[in-house]
């Protein structure tokens, strides 16, 4: 049920089972909201539903326009009102109030499945930030001590008995590793995300935790699979999202709209995670995060680093395209032009006309919590 509906009130809608349900839901949804410091919310109920009731949250239209006009949440945390709250809780209260002011409803059966959410997006959050790698596109290497290769069929894997959550960390995070790994940029939105719902299950649901483990080491989730088991994508190419909207832990891709640049393996587009307060991950530098303007503009100058080297194969010069980025940055119309270019919802597959980068959809992890969990795992023979 955890999902998006375009035809349902936008916002948070709590789906219940009766009106004893919805009632003890409701009064659990407002004080949820006052431990986040968001007391004024609209609730609308969803008639014509039978037994089942739904009742859906968002903002007021003068507080919608105040803190996310036209469902723009990149200002959204310097909007919301100051509190005395740590990075951590301001930034749960960030995700929560970006999934009020959504354009297209976010469905959930209970708030403690809404809480879990919330919860599992801000690990996603916080992980991203503290991720640093390798970018190979190439290439591929994990801690030893804690993966295997089972090669091209089965992926990295875990090595028996190590626990998931410190693989994955050792994987993506020096500062506990001491060093970087080789990764592609759609793999690490992968690690990131798994160890963002890794974390929730070890606090929260146990028992899926260790299926999560087995299955690990047994067999690696990748790409359109990842994406299927994992994965909800919101948000369509007849209904796309606003280029504004962001909801932190949200996956994303900017597309590269240049066709002969993005011939370049690994620079067709950028997978990347929302982190909140404007910003998105950078893995290859993270202490320089992006804001959506400052990856258009790179993403805008791939086309002039592109280059083939003396066998013919097209490559990526990334000092040419950091050269490109200042001189536009630092010419005011040069910079309008290119954002007025690349701030465009993006061609369909296959077109390269006027489409900017930006995409239709994004995408954010399954439900997880015991109460209501919609995460099947996939089964797999154990890997000798």
């Amino acid at each position: 049920m955890n999902g998006v509906s375009a035809v349902f009130p936008a916002g948070i809608q709590l789906i219940s089972p009766d009106a004893d349900a919805a009632m003890a839901a409701r009064q659990e949804m407002r004080e949820l909201l006052h431990a986040h410091h968001l007391p004024e919310v609209t609730e609308t109920d969803w008639p014509g539903m039978g037994p089942i009731h739904m009742r859906a949250y968002g903002l007021p239209p003068v507080l919608l326009q105040t803190w996310a006009p036209q469902h723009d949440t990149l200002k959204l945390r310097e909007r919301l009102p100051v509190t005395a709250d740590g990075e951590a809780t301001a930034l749960a209260r960030e995700i929560l109030a970006a999934m009020l002011v959504s354009p297209q409803g976010f469905q959930f059966t209970s708030v403690a499945a809404l809480a879990s959410h919330i919860r599992v997006r801000q690990h996603i959050a916080q992980a991203a930030k503290k991720t640093a790698l390798a970018f190979k596109t190439e290439a591929a290497e994990r801690p030893s001590c804690y993966w295997r290769d089972g090669g091209d069929e089965h992926g990295f894997i875990l090595q028996p008995g190590r626990c998931l959550v410190e693989a994955l960390i050792a994987a993506t995070q020096p500062d506990a590793s001491g060093r970087l790994y080789d990764f592609s940029c759609y793999r690490a939105t992968e690690y990131v995300i798994l160890l963002g719902i890794a974390l929730e299950l070890k606090a929260h649901h146990p028992g899926l935790l260790n299926d999560l483990q087995q299955l690990n080491e047994n067999h690696a989730v990748r790409s359109g699979q990842f994406h299927e088991v994992y994965l909800v994508e919101y948000g369509s190419m007849a209904q796309p999202l606003p280029a504004h909207y962001y909801v932190p832990g949200d996956r994303l891709w900017f597309r590269n709209p240049d066709e002969r640049s993005s011939d370049v393996m690994g620079y067709e587009g950028s997978w990347v995670i929302y982190m909140g307060g404007g910003l998105f991950s950078n893995f290859w530098q993270r202490d320089q995060p992006y804001t959506l303007e400052s990856k258009a503009i790179e993403i805008y100058h791939w086309r002039d680093g592109a280059h083939t080297n003396a066998q013919g194969q097209w490559q990526m010069d990334e000092n040419v395209v950091e050269a490109h980025v200042r001189q536009t940055c630092a010419d005011p119309q040069a910079k309008a032009k290119v954002l007025k270019r690349m701030l465009r919802l993006r061609d369909p597959q296959g077109v390269y006309a006027e489409g900017g980068c930006i995409d239709s959809t994004r995408e954010y992890p399954r439900c997880v919590s015991p109460q209501h969990c919609e995460l099947v795992l996939p089964t797999y023979a154990a890997l000798t």
